[in-house]
This record gives C-alpha cells, structure tokens and sequence, in this order.
C-alpha cells in the first residue's frame, strides 16, 4: 500500500535505473559502485514507498513491469536533473565527462562513426561514449524509453517530445556496375529513375523509405516496391548484390568512399542542383538536461562527416 508521504530518495531512483539499464543486479550494483544487497534495499523500499511492484524478480533475469517501464523516464530525468544542478554548482556546465549513449542508424555508423571517435578521444578526453546501432523506430523507442541519451538519425523524426539539432545535408549516388551506361556520369536526370533495377535495404531502414519516396516522386512505383526479391540487411550487402550484377542501388554521399570502391562497381550522380539526398541530425528529449553538451557533441560529428566524404 502506498504511503501519500513517501518521497523516492536519489539513491533508490538510481537503483531502479540501473537494474532497467543491465537488467541484473549484480551489474547494477557494480555500475554505481555499491554491494548487490544495498542494491536490493534501495529497490525494495522504493517499491514499498510507491505501493507498486517496478521489477519481476527471477533466479535468472529480471523483467521491468508495464508500470516501471512508464516510470523509468521520470526517473532518470530526475537522476539527470540532480547532476545537472552538482555540474551548474561547480561551474563544470561545459565539461563533457562521463558516459554518454548515442544511437546511430545503420545507414551512418559505418561511416561517420570512426572519425568520430578520435575526435572524441582528441578533444573530449574524459567522455565516455557508447554506441548503439539500431534502426530508426528502435532508437525512437529507446530515447523514449531514457536508455539512449541521443540519436543521430534522418530528419524529421516526427516526435514532438524530442528536439532535434540539424547536423548535415547529403546526395543520394547511383551505383552501377562500370559496364553500366550510367557509370561515371555527373548529370543523371532524376526521370532515370525508372529504369533501374532498385535494390533495397530491409524493411524498418529508413534508407529504404527514403529511396522508394524518390522512386514515387517520378512515378517510378506503382502500389509495389522494387526488389522483392532481394532482401537486405545491410548496405554493404547491397552494394555487393550489385557488384553481382543484380542491379543498381542509391548509396548517401558519406559511404560511397568505402561501398562504392570496389571492382566492379562505378558511380553515377544526378543532375543539379537540387539532387536527392537526406537531412541527418542529433535528436533527444526535450527534457533532457544536456542540450548544451548535444551542442558541442553535434559540431564533432559534422566534422566528422566533412572528413568521410574528404
């Protein structure tokens, strides 16, 4: 039963996260430095204060309830906002440390994400990224659910509790084998479109939608989607598909240095000047007290992207 005066401690909020994050006990403890049974304790009574059950015990994992998940962001913007407040205090407000989870979609990571990291590790010594790969849906549900911080996705993302910050613009390029009558050329008209033997990401790729998007613009589909035949669930396996002469793909400008340049394979660019392409940008919550730190974080992976397409 509920106590109407109980009011959940730090500690115990920071227990509940950590216990979501790792979905164990004994690596919760470990990530915030306490013995496993401090850990249980603080859960316990957090529970007990609340009158609700926020974690399914069991001799081999633990399951966060429906309720806990509902709570989870609350919580960890609470535990947010208490550091914010410590980092305000000692005038440390600029000083990016500390973990920091970033998704990235599959479309990106390969490409941006080295360059990146040493900028990261030049610049910003003391933070400690972590990277997870996701397609777009699954990285909205995880900024939603807190277990992200930000995400480096296609714009718009279309969710009005996340704010986005814009990081780059770039072109679709055509690849064909270099037997094909389009290879090397710098002025293909977007109507060619037509012609193509379009191979595809998977479903649930953003890439995927942006390309039959194109596809439709020229009434190049009609109720059907190109290459349901072949299925892919990345971008280097399309790229190989078409080095096997399965036909022809459209690739953003930030992997074409590494996709595209094999044997076998040539580029092709469309007409300007205003060629297909993306919008890609940093999105987070907008409750999120770290939007002066997504600033800077943002700034990195621009430079990031100018060094890949170099």
């Amino acid at each position: 039963m509920r106590n109407r005066d109980y009011r959940p401690t730090l500690p115990q909020l920071r227990a509940f996260v950590a216990i979501a994050d790792t979905g164990h006990f004994g690596q919760a403890a470990a990530r915030l430095g306490i013995s496993q049974p401090s850990l249980s304790q603080a859960l316990s009574t957090l529970e007990q204060g609340l009158g609700v059950q926020l974690v399914e015990r069991s001799t081999r994992r633990v399951l966060v309830t429906p309720l806990g998940r509902g709570l989870i962001p609350y919580a960890r913007q609470a535990s947010e906002i208490v550091d914010e407040i410590v980092a305000r205090a000692s005038g440390r407000t600029d000083d990016l440390s500390g973990p920091l989870s970033i998704g990235v979609i599959p479309t990106v990571a390969p490409y941006v994400l080295p360059n990146f990291l040493q900028l990261v590790r030049d610049e910003l010594p003391d933070l400690k990224p972590r990277i997870v790969e996701e397609p777009t849906e699954r990285l909205i549900e995880s900024l939603r659910s807190g277990t992200i911080d930000a995400a480096i996705m296609a714009l718009p993302s279309d969710v009005p509790s996340f704010e986005e910050v814009y990081l780059y613009d770039e072109e679709f390029y055509i690849v064909v084998p270099d037997d094909h009558p389009l290879a090397g050329k710098e002025d293909v008209k977007l109507e060619a479109i037509r012609d193509l033997d379009l191979l595809l990401l998977d479903d649930g790729h953003c890439l995927r939608d942006q390309v039959l998007d194109i596809c439709r613009k020229v009434d190049a589909v009609h109720g059907e989607t190109p290459s349901l035949e072949t299925r892919a669930a990345s971008l280097s396996t399309v790229v190989q598909c078409v080095a096997g002469g399965l036909g022809q793909s459209l690739v953003p400008e930030s992997a074409v240095k590494i996709e595209a340049d094999r044997p076998g394979l040539a580029v092709a660019r469309f007409e300007g000047p205003a060629r297909p392409g993306r919008t890609i940008g940093l999105v987070h919550r907008a409750s999120s007290v770290r939007g002066g730190e997504f600033n800077r974080i943002a700034e990195l992976v621009r430079q990031a992207y100018i060094d890949a397409i170099a």
